[in-house]
């Protein structure tokens, strides 16, 4: 007997932590249905959507590295999520098709909150998927200027100008100038990746770090940051803040986030 399941899909994709915590979350609400993490190279994108589509027992996928913009072309925009953000991590069976949708934005601001940001200065790395989720709720909030670090600053510049962020775009290797938040929104310091480790002596003690790799979670930037006594927040925060609107998607349930406590501990473990 089969049952129904969803999954993430990257490359890589074994570093995953996301079916840790959406079967922590089935298991807790008694839910028969499972969630696996699948290598989906670039190339076979197309044809594992295809073949998705045509298995009923699919609820849906999350979308990592690299496939979150290519995925664009393969699924429903109901939301224009192509118009809006520009990029896709959540695919979800609808009706008798598929559509895309973004939980990252969402997931990204949750731990940011409280912080009142209007008018304030940001500093962040990456241009590519994830990046445009963060530019998106930063703009949302009215943040001040953003500096964008990035190999390619056409490439970031770009991405400024089309989330209408007044900002700079500078190479990866340029010094950090004095913001309230600084967010790593590339893969750098992620396990196989380069580091990412900046100067962090221009940024005012009262200024918060975000990393959104998880893998470690202890990465060469928070280190650093901790070390100068900085608030910091990890990348567990945005995984698991997208994975409880994704898991609503997918299993049409709530996840029981009164236990995140008790599921960082297995993360962590």
């Amino acid at each position: 007997m089969t049952r129904p399941y969803a999954e993430v899909i990257g490359d890589p994709i074994a570093h995953s932590k996301s079916p840790l915590i959406h079967r922590f979350w089935l298991d807790a609400l008694g839910i028969d249905a499972d969630y696996r993490a699948t290598h989906v190279l670039p190339a076979d994108l197309a044809a594992f959507v295809a073949q998705r589509r045509a298995d009923p027992d699919w609820r849906g996928c999350n979308v990592t590295l690299p496939h979150k913009v290519a995925v664009m072309n393969l699924v429903d925009d109901p939301g224009d999520v192509r118009g809006t953000i520009g990029a896709m991590n959540t695919l979800v069976r609808q009706g008798g098709g598929l559509i895309g949708t973004n939980t990252d934005a969402a997931g990204f601001w949750a731990p940011l909150a409280e912080l009142d940001l209007a008018g304030q200065p940001v500093a962040v790395v990456g241009a590519g998927g994830a990046a445009h989720a963060v530019l998106f709720a930063l703009a949302r909030v009215g943040v001040e200027r953003v500096t964008l670090l990035n190999r390619n600053p056409l490439k970031a510049a770009a991405l400024l100008a089309r989330f209408s962020l007044k900002g700079d775009a500078v190479p990866l290797d340029s010094p950090l100038p004095p913001v309230g938040l600084l967010i790593n929104a590339s893969a750098l310091g992620m396990h196989g990746q380069p580091d990412y480790a900046p100067d962090l002596s221009a940024l005012p003690e009262d200024a918060v770090v975000y990393d959104i790799v998880y893998a470690p979670l202890e990465t060469p930037l928070l280190a650093a940051a901790r070390a100068r006594g900085l608030e910091t927040v990890d990348g567990l925060e945005m995984l698991i803040g997208q994975a409880a609107l994704a898991f609503e998607l997918f299993f049409g349930a709530q996840p029981p986030r009164e236990r995140d406590a008790e599921l960082r501990e297995l993360l962590t473990a």
